[in-house]
């Protein structure tokens, strides 16, 4: 297998820097994960790991540990904490969140400003994925392709009828030299209904879309600039100062007032329309960790019985019970002839419902907003 070590001094590969946003509160694993304290910093598959951790350790050979962070200011202090390594100059602090499109393109307009041939890969800092060598495989191929001047997608293949993702339906296969498996992209599909969504996955021709994107930044500013030209303009210009002593300045003045837009409608999804976009299909298991009955799929967490428990030195005792336990607490958990409960105990909020309504817990959390109780969120 081709690996970053022996690749040829003109192999794309050396091109390639990975970008991470680590953004987003997961507001579906509150009390958790909370504004101050976003899942991303969290373990919660049990491998003594936080999800950023784990991204930037997969990452690391790809790039050559190339690796440039996008995170809130909030973030600085723990990021670094997890991250020694990272450079300064490879920390993108965003004074407010203002969504993806943001993120990601201030990441390629630095990258490009840096060095217009850089082909970026962004992969968000909040997803579980297994084994490394398949997503790495998969990586690698999505690199080749945007070296061939597309910007690429990697998409999952389902393995269930999901109606909690959007969708990519694949094209034509591409004929594309250290990528076999490459296909454009015919359209991106909204989240669809379970029974359209079922009727995706018999097709064959739709995989899930992750939000992985790895492309030449050129390209990527290209679409943004003509589909987004009050935000691209806005971008290029923190990034004209972004290695200069103006930076402070000229971000404090400029980022507040850029538009907020995903990255899918201000890039991805215009460019499949034009014909720029391939996806490459990743075969490795991939969890975006979207809510509590996640944790529950995920096995490197520790088993009391049927019950799935996270956190050190939680202490939790079983009888005919299963579901889910996080504690970040020393309070002893007792659960008997219970089924499919979700139980999470922090010192100042306690959360308990079912796997079935583990999605709901966002609603819990715009009501606590909505009433002014923020001091738990």
């Amino acid at each position: 297998m081709t690996t970053d070590n022996v690749t040829s001094q003109d192999s794309p590969l050396r091109r390639f820097i990975a970008v991470i946003p680590a953004g987003g509160v997961g507001t579906r694993l509150w009390p958790l994960s909370r504004a101050a304290a976003p899942k991303f910093l969290h373990d919660l598959t049990g491998s003594g790991s936080t999800l950023l951790r784990a991204t930037y350790d997969r990452l690391g050979p790809l790039a050559d540990n190339r690796v440039l962070v996008v995170t809130g200011q909030a973030h600085e202090a723990a990021v670094c904490l997890q991250l020694p390594e990272l450079q300064e100059s490879d920390l993108v602090l965003e004074s407010e969140p203002k969504d993806s499109g943001a993120a990601i393109g201030l990441a390629a307009a630095i990258l490009h400003r840096r060095n217009p041939e850089t082909i970026m890969g962004s992969f968000a800092a909040d997803q579980v994925i297994s084994p490394e060598e398949l997503f790495q495989e998969a990586v690698r191929e999505a690199i080749h392709v945007a070296a061939a001047g597309k910007i690429v997608t990697i998409g999952i293949k389902p393995t269930h009828p999901s109606t909690g993702f959007g969708y990519i339906r694949t094209g034509a296969r591409l004929d594309i030299e250290g990528a076999p498996n490459a296909h454009d992209v015919a359209v991106f599909v909204e989240k669809p209904s379970e029974e359209v969504a079922r009727k995706y996955v018999e097709s064959g021709n739709y995989v899930w879309n992750a939000g992985m994107f790895v492309a030449p930044v050129a390209l990527m500013l290209k679409h943004l600039e003509a589909n987004q030209p009050e935000l691209f303009k806005g971008l290029d210009e923190i990034a004209a100062a972004w290695d200069t002593p103006d930076r402070d300045e000229v971000t404090a003045r400029v980022w507040p007032t850029l538009p907020k837009i995903a990255i899918d409608y201000a890039v991805a999804e215009p460019a499949a329309e034009a014909g720029d976009v391939a996806v490459v299909p990743g075969t490795f298991r991939w969890d975006d960790v979207g809510d509590f009955a996640a944790i529950g799929r995920l096995n490197s967490a520790r088993e009391v019985d049927e019950v799935t428990v996270l956190g050190e030195g939680a202490r939790v005792f079983t009888e005919n019970a299963s579901g889910v336990v996080v504690s970040d607490t020393k309070r002893v958990i007792a659960l008997i002839g219970i089924k499919d409960v979700v139980i999470v105990d922090t010192p100042d909020a306690l959360l308990v419902t079912t796997k079935q309504h583990a999605q709901r817990v966002k609603g819990a959390v715009d009501a606590l907003k909505a009433s002014g109780d923020t001091d738990v969120l």
